[in-house]
Parts: C-alpha cells; structure tokens; sequence
C-alpha cells in the first residue's frame, strides 16, 4: 500500500494555516482597538502604539510570501495598509497640534481615524469569516 500524498493546493487557495494566522492578526488588532475604547488611550494610538498591533504588523510581513497569489493576500495587504495609514493620520494630527489653531482639528483627525481603524478592522475580519477577497486598489 502506498503512502497517500496530499493533494497540491489549488492556485489561488491559501493554506488553512494561513487562514488561521490572518485570524489571529485580525484578533490582535480588534485586541488593540478594544484596549483603546476601553482604556485611557485612543483607539488610534492604541492600535499604532500597542504590542498586539506591532507583533500582528511583523506577522503580516513574516507571512507575506506565503500568501502571495492567493485570496488572502488582499487580507494581509488590507491590514499592512491600515496600519500604516494610521500611522500617517497620526502624523498629520501631531503636525496640526503643533499649532494651537490647529489642535481643533487634530482631535476631530484622531476620532475620525479612530472610526476608521474600527471599520477596517471589523469589515476585514468579516470578509474573511465568509473567505472573501479584499479589494486590492
């Protein structure tokens, strides 16, 4: 009797480890945004500034050759994005509080960026719970 073989993955099909491991970023980044509604630190910052979403950020690029190609490598360039996005929101917010006309303005940046780490996060995390692609522009 010959040892089964397990049959290649489909082009386009990612491993269910990947699956597994594009959850947990996901959780580690809802983790994240949870710390910041709940504590004493924005959403925003928490979700830049706090190890879940830094160690979530390093598996995304640890994992993203492993995922090239497939449905979930718009999930892995969703969350690279939202990080880094947030990133620059917070850099513009600090430039406008440098100002004092423009500390206003720098707070409605950090609440509205805050909403949408929040978006990012629970829209990627249902696309994926359904296996669905990301949009990748």
């Amino acid at each position: 009797m010959s040892n089964p073989v397990p049959a290649p993955l489909q082009a386009g099909q990612p491993s269910e480890n990947m699956v597994t491991v594009t959850h947990l970023i996901y959780a580690l980044h809802a983790f994240a945004v949870f710390t910041g509604v709940v504590g004493s630190a924005t959403i925003i910052g928490s979700f830049v500034a706090s190890l879940p979403s830094i160690a979530a950020i390093i598996l995304n690029y640890w994992n993203q050759a492993a995922v090239r190609g497939t449905w979930v490598e718009s999930h892995f360039r969703w969350q690279i994005r939202t990080f880094w996005f947030a990133v620059l929101w917070i850099a513009v917010a600090v430039l406008l509080a440098l100002t004092v006309i423009g500390i206003p303005f720098a707070l409605l940046l950090i609440g509205v960026a805050g909403l949408w780490v929040l978006y990012r996060v629970v829209r990627g995390w249902l696309a994926l719970i359904g296996r669905r692609a990301l949009p990748m522009d």
